[in-house]
């Protein structure tokens, strides 16, 4: 069973050889483990056993796509927002609307010229269509492009107290990232649209679920419908506690629900499983806050453990992942214990390491 094969009997709830995978590493910890296995950082997917491949091609890739190796560089992005290293991250330093009034949004212009370079990192991702799953990212979509360019505080305030502006602006921000999903579709063998908005705390969403139904909720209905009308399957990716609005994702066409927090209010997996399970495939799950970083590999073991066999229940509808990315911190027994877990050995993966190598080798 390939990659896709295995991705594809999951999201059917059919049984497979071991779960899928689809770990997303932190930079530093992507090289640490790229050092550790002699393989080059972009080899590490296949050393591990990750069953997914896909990249952003939206403002996401400024975010962490772009990686600074000392603290405090920059770079201004296509959409003039200007990010500067601050600890493991890239963060907002210069929102470009955060200062002009509300009337003036809609002249705003999005960097159309700049689609045709954001397409082209899909293409080597897109060369490895027969044997994994293919995703294209084009989140962020419609709340967090908007506060990317207009500040967190002052988007708020919009949607509050100049709604039909807002819906405005929020509807182009989509529509960005619709044409860019278009195009990705049109030109590369596609398995799912990845689609993306941050709009959860740890404890609620950030706005009512009433406001997000007026005025982010057609929008980004308007994303999924980019692949279900090209029967892909549809992800969604947000953090925090999104519960209240997860019947509402389901009614869109959403398929996996990426990344379940658990440790976030309402988003416990077993609960999520029970209430859910039936509809949705999920991805993630594994806790790179406090496991991950701060647990005993065998505690790590039995929780990934715990976790793959109560979302897999029903026979499948899960892809083991992380609910962020792995943090450089986290122990490498820890992460081998994980991958274990869901049937990828450590001598597995220096065996796979040790293939890459002696391929790249003359003679």
């Amino acid at each position: 069973m390939n990659s896709k094969q295995r991705v594809y009997a999951a999201l059917r709830r059919e049984p497979t050889d071991r779960i899928p995978i689809f770990m997303w590493f932190h930079p530093e910890t992507r090289l640490l483990l790229a050092q550790l296995f002699e393989v080059s950082p972009d080899q590490l997917d296949v050393v591990l056993g990750n069953d997914m491949k896909m990249t952003w091609v939206n403002n996401n890739y400024c975010m962490e796509g772009v990686v600074h190796q000392h603290e405090g560089q920059w770079h201004v992005d296509p959409w003039g927002i200007k990010w500067v290293k601050e600890g493991p991250y890239n963060q907002i330093d210069y929102f470009p609307l955060a200062d002009k009034p509300v009337e003036a949004l809609r002249d705003y212009r999005f960097p159309v010229e700049c689609q045709e370079d954001l397409l082209a990192k899909m293409k080597p991702v897109a060369d490895h269509a027969d044997d994994y799953f293919i995703g294209c990212d084009i989140s962020p979509n419609v709340f967090e492009m908007y506060w990317r360019l207009r500040g967190m505080e002052q988007t708020m305030t919009d949607m509050a107290a100049e709604p039909d502006a807002a819906y405005e602006l929020l509807g182009r921000c989509a529509d960005f990232g619709i044409e860019l999903g278009n195009k990705a579709c049109e030109r590369f063998r596609l398995d799912c649209l990845w689609t993306g908005d941050d709009v959860a705390s740890q404890r609620s969403l950030m706005m009512s679920p009433a406001m997000w139904r007026r005025l982010i909720k057609p929008h980004l209905k308007r994303a999924f419908d980019v692949g279900r009308c090209r029967g892909l399957a549809v992800a969604y990716h947000c953090c925090g506690s999104l519960r209240p609005i997860i019947p509402d994702l389901i009614e869109m066409g959403l398929d996996i629900l990426n990344p379940i927090q658990c440790n976030c209010t309402g988003m416990d997996a077993a609960e999520l499983k029970r209430d859910f399970g039936d509809r949705l495939t999920f991805m993630g799950g594994v806790d790179t806050q406090e496991l991950l970083p701060n647990a005993t590999a065998d505690e790590v073991r039995r929780a990934t453990r715990t976790l793959i066999d109560t979302m897999t229940s029903d026979g499948g509808g899960y892809i083991l992942a992380a609910s962020h990315t792995i943090p450089p911190e986290a122990p490498l027994d820890n992460i081998f214990a994980m991958y274990e877990e869901a049937g990828v050995t450590r001598q597995e993966a220096f065996d796979r390491a040790a293939d890459l190598r002696a391929r790249r080798t003359p003679g």
